[in-house]
């Protein structure tokens, strides 16, 4: 009698070949972060440098369970001496006929849950969703004058959005940028026309960014929401290109930081509301400056966009003592650049230790 083999062991011995076909020398792989077998979390990047993943894997080890937050965003941190730190998330927030939806919220057509399926492949071709590494992504010489120079990548894919909106990208890191993530965007065929399909980093109670660094000016939350205190976001305008700064390359630049010393930052009030919420205290022992670049020709819709927050997000409850306020005032929550939708426009996100003067003398 044949004996049939199961179909997911042949799917876990297709995954295993493709990842031994892609095996590079141990030389050349020495400073990425990258998934060994099809096992393995889907988490990518650099040493002393930027990571990235997805649901449901956490990019920084913590209590039995954690699952890294909500699914529907690209998880970043920062691998600084043999430890990942999470730093913020990347939202996808594409509008259509005036419609923006948000990819954490927006619910898979799977389950019904919050949140969109995000999965990474090699090529443009998406497959299916998959709770591990599907790729390593990657290995390219991007450029000619400097072959020492390595280029990591791979192309993210998520579920069609209520509002039709179908986008994927395709994500790069280079060792020569190793504290910079770059996104490029693309629509499937079937993709309702996009107006902007931005990319938020969703996140920045946790590391407190109060400072907006601009051409002319420092933006100061604490300023901008002053004698805010109440449980949603609060939102001001947008800052058009002619405010932004530019680094040493002439591309445009947004670069935001913290507004407190390191002891002040990584501190933790002594307060029970607040050991419930332990995961909003500080972890890395650096400080990190956060940044949007855009390089290159622009168009004239572009802008940096932020809102703020005076207290942690506690889940979406309209009980106002569930959310604690954030330690030293409002902060800044969502930070990003918004364009109007072009395909293949492409944006630049940074986590660095550097100073933001050294940032725009360095590029």
């Amino acid at each position: 009698m044949r004996k049939i083999i199961p179909h997911s062991i042949i799917v876990g011995l297709l995954f295993t070949l493709t990842f031994a076909l892609q095996q590079k020398s141990s030389a050349q792989d020495a400073a990425w972060i990258r998934p060994e077998k099809g096992t393995d979390p889907a988490i990518w990047g650099i040493r002393n440098g930027i990571v990235f993943g997805f649901w449901p894997n956490p990019i920084e080890p913590s209590r039995v369970g954690n699952d890294g937050g909500p699914r529907g965003l690209i998880r970043v941190g920062y691998e600084y001496m043999g430890a990942v730190y999470h730093i913020n998330y990347i939202a996808v927030e594409p509008v259509v006929n005036g419609k923006m939806e948000f990819s954490e919220i927006s619910p898979s057509k799977v389950d019904g849950k919050w949140g969109k399926f995000m999965w990474a492949t090699d090529s443009e071709k998406a497959g299916a969703f998959y709770p591990s590494a599907i790729s390593r992504g990657i290995i390219t010489h991007p450029d000619p004058q400097h072959p020492e120079i390595e280029e990591l990548s791979l192309y993210v894919h998520m579920e069609q959005f209520t509002n039709g909106a179908f986008p994927y990208f395709k994500v790069t890191i280079r060792s020569d940028r190793p504290e910079e993530i770059g996104f490029q965007l693309f629509n499937r065929q079937s993709s309702s026309q996009m107006e902007r399909c931005a990319l938020s980093a969703t996140m920045g109670n946790y590391a407190r960014i109060r400072e907006l660094h601009l051409k002319n000016k420092i933006v100061d939350s604490r300023e901008l929401y002053k004698g805010f205190d109440e449980i949603d976001f609060i939102e001001k305008f947008g800052y058009p290109a002619d405010q932004l700064l530019k680094d040493k390359n002439g591309d445009l630049i947004a670069l935001a930081t913290s507004s407190e010393s390191f002891s002040e930052l990584s501190s933790w009030p002594q307060e029970t509301r607040y050991y419930a919420r332990w995961g909003w205290r500080y972890r890395p022992f650096f400080k990190v400056t956060q940044y949007w670049r855009k390089a290159g020709a622009y168009d004239p819709s572009l802008q940096v966009r932020v809102n703020g927050r005076a207290r942690y997000w506690s889940g979406g409850t309209q009980d106002k003592n569930a959310y604690v306020p954030i330690p030293g005032g409002p902060s800044f929550e969502n930070f990003e650049m918004r364009e109007k939708y072009q395909s293949g426009q492409q944006f630049y996100f940074g986590i660095s230790r550097k100073l933001p003067n050294e940032i725009l003398k360095g590029m």
